[in-house]
């Protein structure tokens, strides 16, 4: 079993490289086309330069994982499902260790941290125990004869991952598609790369065959290459429409298995019977988690007329009250945004929307640190007032803590308001009427709906978007239908009976 201690050691030897992970065995790249400068967020310098994967460095991984899934496949179920289970008790472990890993990463808060990393550990607990129930079925058919369907997996499964929830969105890909019997080949986010690496030394560890799980390191291209990879069977992705564009068209000219979990606009609706207190704690998980960074992020909030100036007044309250800061510090709710680019790619949407006639009730500014952290970016969470579906703060995805207020009178506009976007990944009802809480989420054109709370993802629960919000499932037994393609085995117990076609004479 893995100890805290060593994953400490690991820590230690991690920013200095290697930094792919291939046949059970950190590695450097065979052939490189230069580094990646990664940043620490919350400092802005520098954590490590890694090598870029090239063609020949993809194509090992592949290889790897096409050779590992001859015995993995083999495994039984049960016998997968232990390896994973096993990992998931290293990962509990060693929750501190890993969650720190993933401050450094991305920026966010510690305590959220430990939230996404104890979703992993769930994760392969949750896949490791239903992996054994992964069963065909037996149909009946005239005259004794019978047919039966399997699950099989595709083969060797490419994952692209988000720098959000690095972990996290890497995990939600590799449990389910290990459990199935795939092969695994993930690329995360050149913005946050040191967790991937980590999670396959805890495979590793928990004695998951050497080539089912690999890592490799790039940027755009590296992606590219390894959708276009010949012996991948199936993709998987997480990231913005624009990225996912481009591996749905890599799966369509090699015919391969696409799941894409995009980005969103989500609506979240607060009725005039709701209770103001849990609807403004909504508002903020919704809002303001991980720096806004959350692709099911409910940005735009749609309030009732009546109840507006409460809860405009609560909400304006409690957004003063979020600490901006180191996010190792155990009270600081807001940590750093991913990088500078980013940053400003969020300040440029408030600016914009300003001169659209938007009014700034709060924050939507950089807030320069000292010290250490002067070189982070941190933006104070921003609350948008007098803004209408025109402007594009309220259209498009900012990705990050810009909440759009917005007013309805009836709940025919509300439905009418909160399906006025292309995306359709998450929404929410906040009401103490049942009915029109069921009638409401029924409307809502969304792969997942919340009443009453909001930015919840039970490993149980699939996750997935409609419309422009991606294709597909995680989570749940569904992520196993993405994971796994079906085979249909005829058995005739009689005579071929082909009518006409053949004759005694």
């Amino acid at each position: 079993m893995m100890s805290s201690v060593f994953l400490r050691r690991f820590f230690s030897r991690t920013l200095n490289g290697p930094w792919n992970f291939i046949a059970g065995e950190r590695c450097s790249p065979v052939d490189s086309s230069g580094t990646m400068k990664v940043t620490e967020p919350a400092t802005g310098q520098l954590l490590c330069d890694i090598p870029i994967s090239g063609p020949n460095e993809i194509d090992r991984a592949v290889s790897s994982a096409k050779a590992a899934f001859k015995d993995w496949s083999n495994f039984s179920p049960r016998e997968r499902g232990n390896h994973l289970t096993r990992a998931a008790e290293i990962i509990k472990n060693n929750l501190e260790d890993i969650a720190s890993l993933e401050v450094k990463d991305t920026g966010k808060a510690i305590w959220e941290a430990r939230i996404d990393v104890s979703s992993c550990a769930d994760a392969f607990e949750y896949y490791g125990g239903i992996a054994p129930t992964l069963v065909g079925q037996h149909i009946p058919l005239p005259n004794g004869s019978f047919a039966y369907v399997t699950r099989e997996p595709y083969g060797v499964v490419a994952g692209i991952g988000a720098w959000n929830f690095p972990i996290q969105t890497c995990v939600w890909k590799a449990a389910p598609a290990l459990a199935s019997g795939n092969t695994f080949v993930y690329k995360p986010s050149q913005f946050t790369p040191v967790n991937a690496v980590v999670l396959g030394e805890i495979l590793d560890s928990a004695g998951v065959l050497k080539g089912a799980y690999n890592v490799v390191q790039g940027e755009g291209d590296s992606g590219s290459m390894l959708c276009d990879h010949p012996d991948v069977g199936k993709l998987s992705f997480t990231g913005s429409v624009s990225t996912g564009t481009k591996v749905m068209n890599a799966g369509a000219k090699g015919i391969k298995a696409v799941t894409l979990e995009l980005g969103g606009k989500s609506p979240l609706v607060i009725f005039e019977d709701a209770d103001i207190v849990n609807s403004v704690k909504g508002a903020l998980m919704a809002n303001f988690l991980s720096q806004g960074q959350v692709c099911s992020n409910g940005t735009r909030v749609f309030v009732h007329k009546k109840i507006l100036k409460p809860f405009t007044e609560l909400l304006l309250k409690q957004t003063k009250k979020l600490k901006i800061g180191d996010p190792f510090q155990e009270d600081v709710t807001v940590g750093a945004t991913i990088h500078e680019a980013h940053a400003r790619k969020v300040l440029q949407y408030i600016e914009e929307a300003k001169k659209e006639g938007a009014k700034v009730l709060y924050g939507g500014e950089r807030i320069q640190m000292s010290g250490k952290f002067s070189e982070g970016w941190y933006l104070s969470p921003c609350i948008l007032t007098n803004v209408n579906h025109t402007m594009k703060v309220v259209e498009e995805e900012v990705f990050g803590s810009v909440l759009c207020l917005l007013e309805f009178e009836s709940e025919e506009e509300a439905i009418q308001l909160a399906n006025q976007t292309r995306f359709g990944l998450a929404g929410a009802v906040f009401t103490k009427d049942i009915q029109r809480a069921h009638r409401v989420s029924k409307q809502i054109e969304a792969g997942s709906v919340w009443i009453n709370t909001y930015n919840l993802y039970p490993t149980e629960v699939p996750f997935g978007g409609y419309k422009m919000s991606g294709i597909g499932r995680e989570n749940g037994t569904w992520s196993l239908d993405n994971f796994t393609q079906t085979k249909t085995v005829y058995v005739e117990m009689g005579d071929v009976d082909c009518g006409p076609l053949y004759s005694e004479d």
